[in-house]
């Protein structure tokens, strides 16, 4: 733009930030640039979904018998999956598009980073040691999003800004302060900075222990270790860093991140997996001759399958009439039966409904064609799962697990005695058993509910060991550890097998206690969620034993699972 004169303060450039109320002040540069033959520069246009249309009109209009120096510029955010493209097809097809991909693994990361400066501080040591720790954390938070969930919990658009940010900011802390206020950096770059980002507690504390990990002051006598075998370098200038990366940085591995390597196994499973499946989905469907409904005889024998499985509905009133005194473990159970009712209820419907249609006796909808295909492709159809818990399985282990749920709710709900050993995975909301626990345990001892706590104990015992439940709280089984192993003789948590992605949990007894007996020390505050997607099927923190730090386990991202 300045080397054939068009900048801002001659006012042949016109920047617009698009946002809220800003559609006007677009339109009104548009037209101005159109007639005089200016350029347009559109920030962020995928924050104005609705007015994409009119801004799709107006390119259009104005290029016919605009000025012939007019140009337009746009920039957007890349939108997370192909369902939430939002940008007019017509804006894309008619543009040159320039895409700025970021850098792919931790050496390409970490040099691009590091790109970015050139300032020198007055507190030279300090400034450079504390730069090149916040290139690398950059470097890890930005790469560390391939692993998946294990990885963070939801995607952040971390990005380039962050880290200029944090450094302009780093420069003023360290000019105007005698000494470096570690604890001050460490708050405005992880909970504001790049926190800023964050939306979910873990994700929140990972980027805080990251860090307190990297930023600290034994950095500057070189006696820390960024990764293992990783040493921070000495005081170098810039391109004594980009030799430093060169010659000491250990080669691309989960370690570079505080994971294990079965992280990196379990993320490229997930990918092999989709790739596969987008496949199969591509394949034609061979169907019977003539019928054109497109329905294959595979369906309809799955279909015939699961109808002659499905057990019949719990009957309530007569579950509701056993039931003596309403305790909270018995409204649980009746919680979980009139959800597993609804769910059976509307599985017996569909199939009832496609199979009329597949005998031509009612004609084919949508609804039946997607459930068609769900059947077909080993898919929980959608309807179904509105009703269901959160589940990654496919069809046929999914139905098997739901008929395992209904046959330990029928055991439970005979008599209303607790099991010996309770399979937490089995319910709809195992939050509701769990406070369940603390509820009978602060009746039995008139506590107060709000100074109530778990305490989890995870036993040497596997559930057949298991014969008679506990005089208070409960055993449960059935839960996995992703990102590390439970070690049984030792009673703590270690390291992970290479190649056991998700190793099983002995049975664990929790018991209600008040919160001020909690055990604070040695532990590490382990969340449980209901799938290996984290994020939303978050269920309860556990607090287990540990003879590491707890930061070694929530870089790996350890967590517990119900299913996997």
């Amino acid at each position: 733009g300045k080397k054939l004169n068009f900048t801002i303060d001659n006012g042949r450039i016109h920047n617009v930030s698009l946002g809220q109320g800003q559609e006007v002040v677009a339109e009104k540069a548009l037209e101005t640039a159109a007639v005089q033959g200016h350029w347009v520069i559109l920030q962020n246009i995928h924050l104005v979904a609705r007015w994409l249309g009119t801004l799709e009109k107006m390119v259009e209009q104005y290029s016919l018998g605009s000025h012939d120096d007019y140009r337009v510029f746009m920039s957007a955010e890349p939108a997370p999956s192909p369902d939430t493209h939002i940008i007019p097809q017509g804006l894309l097809e008619n543009s040159i598009k320039i895409t700025n991909e970021p850098p792919t693994g931790m050496y390409a990361n970490l040099h691009k980073a590091l790109d970015l400066f050139t300032q020198m501080c007055s507190k030279e040591i300090e400034f450079k040691c504390i730069l090149f720790a916040l290139c690398y954390f950059h470097a890890v938070v930005a790469e560390r999003r391939k692993f998946g969930t294990q990885g963070w919990n939801r995607p952040y658009p971390f990005n380039n800004g962050d880290l200029t940010i944090s450094i302009n900011v780093l420069y003023n802390y360290l000019e105007a302060n005698p000494k470096v206020p570690w604890d001050d950096l460490r708050y405005l770059f992880g909970e504001i900075m790049y926190g800023g980002h964050i939306t979910d507690d873990w994700d929140r504390r990972l980027c805080r222990t990251y860090l307190s990990e990297y930023v600290r002051p034994e950095m500057l006598e070189g006696e820390l270790y960024l990764a293992p075998g990783f040493l921070i370098p000495p005081s170098l200038d810039y391109k004594g860093y980009h030799g430093y990366i060169d010659d000491n940085l250990p080669p691309e591995s989960p370690y570079l991140y505080g994971l294990h390597p079965n992280a990196e196994i379990g993320f490229l499973t997930v990918t092999s997996d989709r790739l596969f499946r987008t496949v199969l989905e591509m394949q034609p469907k061979e169907s019977d001759g003539g019928g054109g409904s497109g329905v294959s005889r595979e369906e309809k024998a799955i279909l015939d399958e699961i109808i002659e499985k499905l057990p019949e509905p719990f009957n309530m009133a007569e579950i509701m009439a056993k039931a003596a005194e309403k305790t909270p473990y018995v409204v649980v159970a009746f919680q979980e039966c009139e959800r597993m009712n609804i769910l059976t209820h509307e599985i017996r419907r569909s199939l009832k409904e496609l199979d009329l249609g597949l005998k031509g006796e009612l004609t084919i909808t949508s609804d039946m064609e997607e459930l068609g295909n769900a059947l077909f492709y080993d898919n929980v159809p959608e309807s179904w799962t509105r009703y269901a818990y959160p589940s990654l399985l496919s069809l046929g282990a999914w139905y098997a697990d739901l008929l395992l749920r209904i046959r330990e709710l029928d055991v439970w709900t005979t008599d209303f005695v607790l099991p010996a050993s309770v399979w937490l995975a089995g319910f709809f909301n195992p939050q509701s058993f769990l406070t369940a626990i603390m509820q009978s345990t602060a009746r039995k001892n008139e506590w107060p509910l709000d100074k109530m706590c778990l305490s989890v104990e995870v036993t040497k015992k596997n559930r057949e060991d298991i014969t008679a439940p506990p005089r208070e709280g409960s055993y449960v089984h059935g839960l996995f550890m992703e990102g590390a192993r439970w070690d049984v003789p030792s009673g703590v948590i270690a390291d992970a097998r290479l190649k056991e992605l998700t190793p099983m949990m002995p049975v664990i007894f929790i018991r209600a206690i008040p919160v001020d007996r909690m055990e604070t020390k040695n532990i590490y505050e382990c969340p449980v969620y209901k799938t290996r997607m984290r994020g939303p099927t978050y269920v309860w923190t556990f607090n287990l034993k540990t003879k590491e730090n707890a930061a070694k386990w929530i870089l790996a991202g350890v967590a517990l699972l119900l299913q996997v």
